[in-house]
């Protein structure tokens, strides 16, 4: 964070070619180097705030983890990896949770109330929505379970007036409150009600529109993610009447961007709210030939019934799972691309791939996470 931007991009250009070295021969000639993101600060659309306290037994505090431990917390007031709407929404909350007296949820006893709040906003449309996740339980707060629905009630009530009253650069469509007793200190939802508004929003991305929800995987960069995707239909070429396998699809932005151009596209995901959401957003994109389907790659890619000419892969942290990738392998497609968000992982792929008569013709970095030691790989592959 204390290096010039352009240093940033040095550093993981080095780090990515040092890695590609290892496994493509010829890797310094076809590196094109780091794409930056288009915004350097306030890149994020999503946050995802804990409540806690910065000291044992220490005021309220909400904000992220202490680096290297499971129990502190560190208020973010002037975090500049997000825009002021955000700052704006952390204060507020935090304000109205401290006068309300209720406790945060304590991670290793598992009693309290106040555990999360999840902050999203599209930077093409300027919409927020806010999600207050808490425990469901009243009777371990210290006090009589109907003096605790009171101040609850009173809690959101004057949050509500609070939020709704602000003046946003962006536009606040809706609040949420979710109920979440699972022991893990993570986001689930277990029960979402809505206090305001909707519990939906809308971004934009290269043309298209995309309906995201509370809990929808969606790039945490959408300026970064814009670049990402152009270079990966760069990487792609030519799609016209070409089925395309978009694997590990998520909500299925990539395989709507390519299936203007494409003949077919066929999207493979294992979370199936990510693959509803995908089938919701092509058709509001009016895309009908792209389809999705709900399974792991492995199990699922025997069962599509299509032949791919093209295969884009973008898979989880951990890479693909080597069997699965024997399967991919085997469709002896012309044209892999390969997005990477841990270039670790895509190393390791890359050796089976090369392998199997595949050459390696371009790889490209794009920088989604400015500030950061983390960036995405994507790699052009053609058969032999």
């Amino acid at each position: 964070q204390t290096l010039p931007y352009e240093e940033q991009l040095k550093l993981k250009a080095g780090q990515v070619l040092e890695l590609m070295k290892a496994v493509v021969p010829n890797a310094a000639d076809i590196f094109e180097g780091i794409r930056k993101s288009p915004q350097q600060f306030g890149y994020r659309n999503k946050m995802e705030y804990t409540f806690g306290d910065e000291v044992k037994d220490g005021p309220l505090a909400l904000g992220m983890h202490k680096r290297g431990s499971f129990h502190d917390i560190v208020n973010v007031t002037d975090c500049q990896i997000v825009d002021e709407d955000y700052r704006k929404i952390l204060a507020c909350t935090l304000e109205c949770a401290r006068e309300s007296g209720l406790p945060y949820y304590h991670r290793m006893r598992h009693v309290g109330y106040f555990r999360h709040l999840l902050v999203r906003k599209a930077v093409k449309t300027g919409e927020i929505l806010v999600d207050l996740v808490t425990a469901s339980d009243t009777a371990e707060l210290g006090v009589d379970p109907a003096e605790a629905m009171k101040k609850i009630q009173t809690f959101k009530e004057a949050w509500l007036e609070k939020m709704t009253a602000m003046n946003f650069d962006g536009t606040l469509v809706g609040i949420l409150h979710t109920k979440n007793d699972s022991l893990a200190d993570v986001v689930k939802d277990e029960g979402t009600e809505v206090l305001f508004g909707q519990d939906y929003f809308y971004e934009e991305l290269l043309g298209l529109k995309f309906k995201i929800t509370p809990f929808s995987f969606f790039q945490t960069n959408s300026l970064g993610a814009e670049v990402l995707y152009e270079t990966a239909r760069e990487y792609i070429g030519d799609t016209n009447e070409k089925v395309v396998f978009d694997l590990y699809s998520g909500t299925g932005t990539i395989a709507q961007i390519l299936a203007p151009v494409a003949k077919k596209v066929v999207g493979v995901e294992i979370v199936e709210e990510a693959v509803e959401a995908a089938k919701e957003n092509a058709k509001l994109n009016n895309l009908d030939n792209c389809t999705f389907w709900a399974g792991d790659v492995l199990k699922v890619i025997d069962e599509l019934g299509e032949v791919p000419d093209l295969i884009m892969l973008d898979p989880p942290r951990d890479g693909v799972n080597p069997k699965a990738l024997m399967k991919i392998l085997n469709f002896g497609v012309e044209r892999l691309v390969y997005i990477a968000c841990k270039p670790t992982s895509l190393a390791r792929d890359l050796e089976m791939i090369q392998g199997r008569g595949y050459k390696v013709e371009k790889i490209s970095g794009v920088d989604l996470f400015p500030g950061t030691g983390h960036v995405e790989c994507v790699v052009l592959m053609s058969r032999k």
